[in-house]
């Protein structure tokens, strides 16, 4: 006789248990995450790209960092050899996880680098990826800018 067949409630119990744990942790464990497309309304602007405000100023934009998520782009503008702004160009927002975690990781590495004054930042825990491709971005403008 089948060993399921036999009059075991029990067994049949926990057998029925943990295949339905092992399909629930199974499932969890997929990744929602698609492979990055980045929809751009208009063409980004190129690697070491530079321009001259009106007001003494330059803005320089870096190069295009791919991360794991999606590519990284950082623009910054210097005034008197100080970085005055720094604006993320291009990062990671394909999906509403991207978009959680780089609403929160976006301003935390701009007030880094606004206050570093350099692509010395921290890493935004939770945001390892993007917070590399920032640095490294970061870092191709203020040498492009001469900083």
């Amino acid at each position: 006789m089948h060993p399921l067949k036999k009059n075991r409630p029990l067994r049949r119990i926990m057998l029925a248990s943990a295949t339905t744990v092992s399909a629930v942790v199974m499932l969890l464990a997929l990744k929602p995450h698609t492979a990055p497309e980045v929809a751009v309304a208009s063409p980004a602007p190129s690697a070491g790209s530079s321009a001259s405000t009106g007001k003494g100023a330059t803005t320089v934009t870096g190069d295009s960092v791919q991360t794991r998520w999606g590519p990284v782009q950082v623009r910054v503008t210097v005034r008197n050899g100080k970085i005055t702004d720094v604006t993320a160009v291009t990062y990671p927002q394909d999906n509403p996880r991207d978009q959680q975690i780089n609403a929160y990781a976006i301003p935390q590495l701009r007030s880094e680098a606004l206050q570093a004054q350099s692509a010395d930042i921290d890493t935004v825990s939770g945001a390892t990826y993007t917070s590399d491709g920032y640095r490294q971005s970061l870092q191709s403008a203020l040498d492009s800018a001469g900083l």
